[in-house]
């Protein structure tokens, strides 16, 4: 007998069908389980699996992870480090994590196919049933959606891959979790702001002697071999089991640096700076992978008559830093809030919290980031601004605690005084204004 018999064997109605145990639905999952509502966690791929991403949890992330229990875990299957080693225009800067009420003064590299399994693990540890190698194909009875937000449906119909059997699972609220290209999505309505930032990535494995290294590091300029800057920036996060992860990001908006050739970008990447780290065709792993994420919750509507979407499926990767692991973590658990509030009341309109808790996190964050990407995608500013600040220790050390969402509620340190100045930018300069401000009038016509 599969695990997908042993659920159609015994008809039941879940709380809540998660589709896709990613961070966002494996975070959502253990908490609803915890308090003790039933849910439905549901993979098409079989754990472990590989997942392309950077592999780097920030103190945001770790702040999760430690909230789930799982930090001693991690710990044991990934790599601690302290901070972030910045590159770019013949400068570099070494910044720890700073201090914060909060989030740790640290973070971790583990690969997606370590740590995906293992929250999911958790969260059907606490009671949630997991279905690993089980895809949805179809929203069962969906709805048309009312008003703008998204469509409903009184489940899933699934697919277990190994044995071919096909069913139906109920259950009162269904949560879209299974990324950024999520078919299930679109069919509930879900669209992209085309005017809002995308990001573009491709990464690889390398074996190196600098495996353990204490910092991830960030290069904000790439040179092709005629030594010209060309659009994007690359990483090297040491996985300590004898591994680097090796990337390379674009992060733009409005066609910035359309055609660009992210393959060719991560070539230019790996001999700039394989040298230093032992990179060549015998250390490399494997080919790279890569794809697109959406970004600053660029991807809507996020709520339904008894549907959510979270983490990539909402576009809530953080557009400052592509970082995409806390925010899947983040509004998981926003969710499950919501939805609990939901099931108490037996009222599926309070469903619209939901969007107000994403405005309170992320809102005017995500808007201030978006300015930011707007600004650094013309290169002639992306070359001043760094060239310049990484040669200002203090400058770049606000600015990180900036870019990671790392500031304090209850300080007022430089950081904090920084941001609320961005802000101010943001909402005195329209979006459209930009295009104006960089020369380009084409597009913001």
């Amino acid at each position: 007998m599969t695990q997908l018999d042993d659920v159609l064997d015994s008809p039941r109605s879940f709380d809540v069908i998660i589709v896709g145990a990613g961070p966002s639905g494996s975070a959502c999952a253990y908490w609803l389980a915890k308090a003790g509502w039933s849910v439905c966690l549901v993979e098409k791929k079989t754990f472990p699996r590989e997942k392309t991403c950077g592999d780097g949890l920030t103190p945001r992330s770790v702040h999760q992870i430690q909230e789930m229990g799982l930090e001693r875990d991690v710990a044991a299957h990934g790599h601690r480090y302290n901070g972030l080693r910045a590159f770019g225009f013949g400068a570099s800067l070494e910044m720890n994590w700073p201090d914060h009420p909060t989030f740790p003064n640290y973070g971790y590299t583990i690969t997606r196919f370590n740590l995906d399994g293992m929250v999911a693990e958790h969260a059907s540890q606490f009671g949630a049933t997991l279905l690993n190698g089980v895809e949805v194909t179809a929203l069962l009875e969906p709805s048309e959606p009312l008003g703008e937000g998204l469509g409903g449906a009184k489940g899933v119909v699934v697919k277990e891959k190994e044995s071919g059997r096909t069913g139906e699972l109920r259950g009162s609220y269904v949560v879209v979790a299974d990324g950024q290209n999520s078919r299930v999505g679109r069919e509930l309505g879900v669209e992209r702001n085309k005017s809002w930032p995308m990001g573009m990535a491709l990464r690889g494995y390398y074996t190196s002697d600098r495996h353990a290294e204490p910092w991830i590091d960030s290069h904000l300029d790439i040179r092709d071999p005629e030594g010209k800057v060309v659009p994007g920036y690359g990483w090297i996060f040491p996985l300590g089991d004898g591994r680097v992860n090796v990337g390379v990001g674009l992060l733009s908006t409005g066609g910035a640096w359309k055609g660009v050739n992210t393959t060719k970008l991560q070539e230019y990447f790996v001999t700039q700076v394989g040298d230093a780290w032992g990179l060549n065709d015998e250390t490399c792993c494997g080919p790279a992978t890569g794809g697109r994420l959406p970004m600053g919750l660029a991807l809507g509507p996020h709520v339904g008559a008894n549907t959510l979407t979270i983490g990539d499926a909402a576009g809530a990767v953080n557009p400052f830093n592509g970082e995409g692991i806390a925010y899947g973590y983040e509004t998981g658990r926003l969710a499950a809030s919501v939805l609990g509030e939901a099931l108490v009341a037996n009222d599926p309109t309070l469903l619209a919290h939901y969007d107000e808790l994403l405005d309170d996190a992320y809102g005017e964050y995500y808007k201030v980031a978006r300015a930011f990407v707007r600004l650094i995608s013309e290169p002639r500013i992306l070359s001043v601004c760094v060239g310049a600040g990484l040669r200002i220790e203090p400058l770049m050390k606000q600015l990180l605690a900036i870019m990671a969402n790392l500031m304090s509620n209850d300080h007022r340190g430089p950081a904090e005084v920084g941001y609320r100045a961005l802000l101010r930018l943001a909402d005195a300069v329209p979006e459209r204004a930009f295009d104006l401000l960089l020369g380009n009038e084409a597009t913001a016509a």
